[in-house]
């Protein structure tokens, strides 16, 4: 690892000027990778950076929030009407014992109340865990039980393509497994009035009793835990990611800044949801740090009609748009008439984030969509790095399908093709929620002193880089890392299931899509109930991103002779290739029963 020079160091020193501090730092940053410690002797409250100082700069009357449902039912909501929502969530909090260094699971859609309740576990210190309201009860469970949550703030239900997603139901079934949580609170969203409340346990937001007061925010100083946000691990285990508050404050907001350089009067649509680092550093803490209109939707974006995204675009007057690749290829297939037939001149700016974004519809992004005028960032960062690290110059010419150059006060270099980064940042994870050893493990060991990002890379002659895709057993589909390893263990669980492997293979709209392949104990047949019994398995354990588009229950699995499944070569098979070397196979006679299996997708 190479020392921080002196221009690094001037350079995230101006930064945390973006940020107002009640307690001014000293200490730039102390200690190496993996345990860098950055404005260590200061002290902020992410919330009052976000809400609290727009109300007395003179932005009390701006647009914070632009809310769209499926319905399209709207809410604008100022930042002088955020502050009093944050106030209330707080003060409700407070009322339910949750004090500084309580953690808080918030399960809920994309409704403004979300934001709100990040918010508020901010101004009064406690550290929130967000998880995807698309996760079934079981992954739930699994992270409320990592944090050993006292609250869970949650909505009675969402919507989601039309359907009504039963999230208080989980809940209370995930809560019979989680004896650390002593209180629900609940919004009302959909089925107020059809909603089982436990007495003494559950209260509808916004109960506050009269004699709690105003919440002051709490003094946070910069090393203090934020939030923890889980992703996908090699061990079937989500692994708790923990970003502090104020080095994680900075990389957001930072790079927010210089990647889309913000405008007074910009409307900006990240479509990434709260429960992703995406949603975290680019909805909700990065632009309302610095003051942005942030427009939120609810559901589906092609849904009730396939140009629902344009429609919103042209509706509210998107200036900047940052979204999938996944998205960008499914709304290609539906041809250019549709973004055609609406307004999109507002557009000046067009972000890509997930996965890398393919020439071609980098090329339709820019042509149909930006109109030929805007820049597009195609940024790459992670869970892990809390901010993007890598991203195009806007002022340079565009090379579609890279994802550019390190940002100002980043350093990354490539061992075997394997990005690492060997400087320390304001924005590295802190660590692995309660397990140093997998955090060192995972993260420090393949290099000393430099995180391994686990993705392979190559850079051109003028220094751009070029994502490969990932290393380990993590599957990015649509742009949500999967972990094989916890996909599996759920397979295994389904009764009479005895072995189970899943791959990732190539998909024109998602990037990557999951194929699985299960042994059962009886003799296999093409039972297409079992099958389906099997995916809704995985829907309801996991959540319905992690359910397999192609599943194959098939009589055994290519293995070595010591018992390792060889996934590489299901791989080859599913693409396609050619065998590689097979000379550790120990069962080579399954390989033709498998090709005769293993369909196409459709």
């Amino acid at each position: 690892m190479q020392p921080l020079d002196q221009q690094t160091q001037e350079y995230w020193a101006q930064q945390s000027a973006l940020l107002d501090w009640q307690h001014p730092w000293t200490i730039l940053s102390q200690g190496d990778m993996p345990h860098t410690r950055w404005f260590e002797d200061g002290q902020l409250n992410a919330c009052v950076n976000c809400v609290d100082r727009h109300v007395t700069d003179g932005r009390a009357e701006k647009i914070a929030i632009i809310w769209e449902a499926e319905d399209t039912t709207t809410r604008h909501i100022t930042y002088k009407e955020l502050f009093a929502l944050v106030q209330t969530c707080a003060q409700q909090l407070v009322s339910l014992g949750v004090r500084k260094g309580d953690r808080v699971t918030i399960y809920m859609g994309l409704v403004p109340e979300a934001v709100v309740a990040m918010l508020a576990c901010a101004r009064i210190g406690a550290i929130h865990n967000v998880v995807f309201g698309g996760f079934g009860v079981e992954s739930l469970a699994k992270r409320i039980q990592d944090m050993e949550s006292k609250v869970v703030v949650t909505c009675d239900s969402s919507y989601y393509r039309g359907n009504v997603i039963p999230l208080k139901k989980n809940v209370d079934r995930a809560l019979a497994e989680c004896p650390s949580v002593t209180a629900v609170i609940v919004v009302p969203r959909v089925r107020m009035n059809e909603t089982p409340m436990q007495d003494g346990r559950d209260h509808w937001w916004g109960a506050v009793p009269a004699t709690v007061k105003t919440v002051d925010p709490e003094p946070m100083n910069a090393e203090d835990t934020l939030f923890v946000l889980h992703t996908s691990g090699t061990t079937g285990k989500p692994k708790g990611i923990v970003h502090s508050t104020g080095g994680y404050l900075v990389g957001a907001v930072s790079s927010f800044n210089h990647v889309f350089q913000p405008q007074k009067n910009d409307v900006y649509w990240c479509t990434a949801d709260v429960g992703w680092i995406t949603g975290h550093s680019y909805v909700v803490y990065g632009p309302l740090a610095l003051g942005a209109t942030i427009l939120l939707y609810e559901g589906a974006l092609d849904w009730p009609k396939p140009d629902r995204i344009w429609e919103i675009c042209a509706k509210y007057g998107v200036t900047i748009l940052y979204t999938a690749p996944t998205a960008i290829r499914a709304f290609m297939r539906h041809g250019d008439a549709l973004p055609h037939n609406h307004n999109l001149s507002t557009l000046r700016l067009l972000g890509s984030v997930g996965e890398p974004l393919n020439p071609e519809a980098w090329e339709w992004y820019y042509h149909i969509i930006g109109g030929g005028r805007c820049a597009i960032m195609d940024t790459w960062w992670q869970t892990e790095t809390g901010m993007i690290l890598l991203a195009p110059d806007k002022t340079q010419p565009q090379k579609p399908g890279s994802v550019g150059k390190p940002l100002p006060g980043v350093s990354v270099i490539l061992k075997d093709d394997t990005l690492f980064i060997d400087q320390p940042w304001p924005s590295i994870l802190r660590g692995i929620w309660r397990d140093e050893e997998r955090f060192l493990e995972t993260c420090f060991s393949q290099l000393p002193n430099a995180y391994c990002t686990h993705d392979r890379c190559r850079v051109d002659n003028d220094g751009d880089h070029w994502m490969l895709g990932r290393t380990d057993d993590v599957i990015i589909v649509a742009g949500h890392n999967l972990s094989t390893a916890e996909i599996e263990s759920a397979l295994t669980r389904f009764p009479g299931v005895t072995e189970a492997a899943v791959i990732g293979a190539p998909d024109p709209i998602s990037g990557q899509h999951l194929v699985g392949f299960v042994v059962l104990a009886t003799a296999t047949v093409a039972d297409t109930t079992t099958i389906e019994n099997i995916q809704a398995h995985i829907s309801a354990t996991i959540g319905p991103i992690a359910r397999p588009k192609r599943l194959f229950l098939v009589p055994d699995l290519p293995k070595t002779r010591s018992g390792k499944i060889l996934r590489r070569v299901l791989r080859n098979l599913v693409e396609g290739k050619t065998a590689s070397d097979m000379t550790t196979l120990a069962n080579p006679e399954i390989l033709p029963i498998l090709s005769s299996v293993i369909l196409p997708p459709t």
